[in-house]
């Protein structure tokens, strides 16, 4: 096998591919390593922007940090952006290709593998090890035909396999043993081991199971990782509905709904986190509470979203909010919302098709076929005051009208251009932005939680709080693991 490949594999989605995978970088780089991260496939609506102005998946780009790298387009090859049940939109090294129905993009796979393995060929060129994160699960039996996301990758590039399972869930070594005998004989083979994620309790009480499975399968349990408390990482899709806050700290209240194709939920991280705000995600079906501010988030389907925002009963009640002073910030989608209109002649969304605005700020958006992606930096006009902000846009919108003649922030992307983005109301009452990330430089947290309200907000670093993260998923890792086997695998 090429040792210089290792993929990680789980036996269901979120069992922990994203976190053993950044745990991996961070422990082979801190020994003097050069590591890149890889995932052949990605289906996910968080996604950033690379230094080569392409899109990723944001667990890429996480793990990219944990290299001590830039993201890079060759570290997710092809990503899926779901814009229904059935479809989504096809991402090619970086760049949308097409809008795909799910069996018009089995026939493509093929083609798709190629893009995959050109990008795994760069990136082995570039660094002595390549880790890879696989996606859902390899006994998917449906989906093994043409498969480039697990094992038909692994295959195909003849790389070593690590599983893993999330004990927390229960059914762990069900999900072990049942994943390999699912497999082929030749997967079968090149799984290496096992790693038992998010172990709560005394490990004594967990070893006679460990040394059943050894027995049963032949393979090793390389490492049993802790449940880790608090522990910060970029979600790569779910959103996670809870906090973890100290309520006796939550002073600002921050209501976010969610429509069905939120997109780049991660902007909220930062709230989620900071010990003076409370926020709460709407589902459907329920009533918008009182709140200091709410927020629009992005969405992958802006026209069927604000649709169906309206369907909730939202936008009356959002309407309530602001007569009551609250204030209200619109993100990407959720900025192209408040405008007056939403053309999509091209049907790039949905049915080709004009949706009437919430008609709260003066300007009209229609959708382009080409994207803009860019990674930005530059100042957030505020209160008469200025603050750093710093992010990236990934739209197809252009917008237009008389309220955004002044703009909110002034920003600057890589090729040097500098121009204005966003509206603040003139009431003070509402902003609008296409700028992801608005909340993580620290300056521009700050500036936006004392518009809304807080006042003497703390300062929290959200690029700070990862790395840390990164750091403690690295130090379990390292504790837990066999490092003689992890070498032996690595063929070191």
């Amino acid at each position: 096998m090429k040792r210089s490949t290792l993929m990680v594999q789980g036996t269901t989605s979120d069992a922990g591919k994203s976190a053993l995978v950044t745990a991996l970088c961070r422990l082979l780089v801190r020994r003097g390593l050069k590591v890149a991260p890889f995932k052949p496939q990605n289906m996910a609506l968080n996604s950033a922007v690379t230094i080569d102005g392409g899109e990723i998946g944001r667990a890429q780009a996480a793990q990219a940090k944990a290299c001590g790298l830039e993201p890079h387009t060759d570290m997710n090859p092809v990503l899926l952006k779901p814009n229904s049940d059935t479809g989504a939109q096809v991402i090619i090294q970086g760049q949308a290709v097409a809008q795909m129905k799910a069996t018009v993009y089995h026939d493509f796979k093929p083609e798709a593998m190629k893009a995959v393995l050109e990008s795994h060929q760069r990136l082995l060129d570039q660094y002595e090890y390549v880790i890879v994160e696989g996606a859902g699960s390899p006994a998917e039996i449906n989906l093994r035909d043409r498969d480039i996301a697990n094992m038909g990758f692994a295959e195909a590039v003849d790389c070593p396999v690590i599983l893993v399972a999330d004990i927390d869930r229960g059914g762990v070594f069900a999900h072990l043993v049942g994943t390999l005998e699912l497999l082929s004989p030749s997967e079968q083979d090149r799984v290496e081991g096992f790693v038992i994620n998010r172990f709560r309790g005394d490990l004594s009480l967990l070893q006679s199971g460990i040394d059943w499975l050894e027995q049963r399968t032949g393979k090793p349990v390389l490492a049993v990782l802790p449940y880790l408390h608090g522990l910060y990482l970029e979600a790569e899709d779910a959103l996670a509905w809870s906090s973890e806050l100290d309520a006796e700290k939550q002073v600002l209240k921050v209501v976010v709904p969610v429509p069905p194709r939120i997109s780049n939920h991660t902007d909220f991280d930062p709230l989620r986190l900071h010990p003076q705000v409370e926020i709460s995600f709407v589902r459907a079906g329920q009533a918008i509470p009182a709140a200091d501010l709410i927020i629009l988030p992005g969405s992958k389907s802006v026209g069927l979203d604000l649709t169906w925002l309206r369907e909730q009963g939202w936008e009356s009640e959002i309407q309530r909010h602001l007569r009551y002073g609250g204030k209200l910030i619109g993100i990407c989608g959720g900025f192209q919302m408040l405008g007056r209109q939403l053309d999509d002649p091209q049907g790039l969304e949905g049915p080709a098709q004009s949706y009437q605005g919430l008609g709260l700020l003066e300007f009209e958006t229609e959708l382009e076929a080409q994207k803009q992606l860019h990674r930005v930096e530059g100042e957030l006009q505020l209160n008469g005051q200025c603050y750093r902000a710093s992010g990236y846009e990934i739209h197809a919108g252009v917008s237009q009208g008389p309220d955004l003649s002044e703009g909110l922030l002034t920003l600057k992307d890589a090729e040097g251009a500098t121009r204005t983005d966003g509206v603040c109301s003139v009431d003070n009452q509402i902003i609008g932005t296409y700028l992801h990330g608005l909340f993580d430089h620290p300056a521009a947290l700050q500036g936006l939680l004392e518009w809304a309200g807080l006042k003497k907000s703390k300062a929290l670093d959200i690029a700070a709080e990862q790395q840390q993260g990164i750091e403690r998923l690295a130090d379990a890792l390292e504790q837990a693991i066999d490092l003689a086997q992890l070498e032996k695998i690595l063929g070191r």
